[in-house]
């Protein structure tokens, strides 16, 4: 199976990435995150997903859009936010799948136990069904606390906050 993994940042890729490479699934990894905030920060979490996609041996595919003035100016209520969020990046992601000829994608938004992981589930396989490709739903969370010693012992940056302009100061509160 020919899968697509999105991923939001270096730490939270891999744990994902050794889940399904232990399923006998090699991901090719793609960075399509138009939303996290402040482009120093962007670029810091490009390139951490450059340093774990070299270190797990994988591909990787970057959309280097950033949006930052769409992101100033939206809401700041949670839910919205976050629904922006994921359909935006996950849109990005079921649209690369469907273009280059994966049969299914996933995120590492799903090992995070700070996302709201049914919302994404639900958005992503909205969105799976609409653009004509699988969804390959995985509860990445068991590992989270593994990915980030590996992060960790890797010397990878790891972020404090989401992501968004709005979490930076719910970042600082954790």
């Amino acid at each position: 199976m020919k899968t697509l993994l999105h991923i939001c940042c270096g730490p939270c890729s891999l744990y994902c990435i050794d889940s399904l490479k232990n399923e006998g699934i090699e991901p090719f990894g793609l960075f399509a995150n138009p939303n996290i905030h402040r482009f120093d920060e962007y670029l810091r979490r490009m390139q951490s997903t450059r340093q774990a996609c070299a270190w797990k041996g994988i591909k990787l595919d970057i959309i280097d859009r950033y949006e930052e003035d769409k992101w100033l100016k939206f809401s700041p209520d949670d839910r919205s936010r976050c629904i922006m969020c994921y359909e935006t990046r996950l849109t990005m992601t079921a649209d690369y799948c469907t273009a280059n000829g994966f049969d299914s994608f996933t995120t590492s938004l799903l090992v995070s136990p700070y996302q709201q992981h049914d919302l994404i589930r639900e958005i992503a396989e909205k969105i799976a069904a609409a653009k004509g490709v699988r969804f390959l739903y995985r509860d990445f969370r068991p590992g989270f606390r593994e990915g980030q010693t590996q992060a960790r012992l890797a010397g990878m940056y790891r972020q404090k906050y989401c992501g968004c302009v709005h979490s930076i100061a719910e970042g600082a509160k954790k």
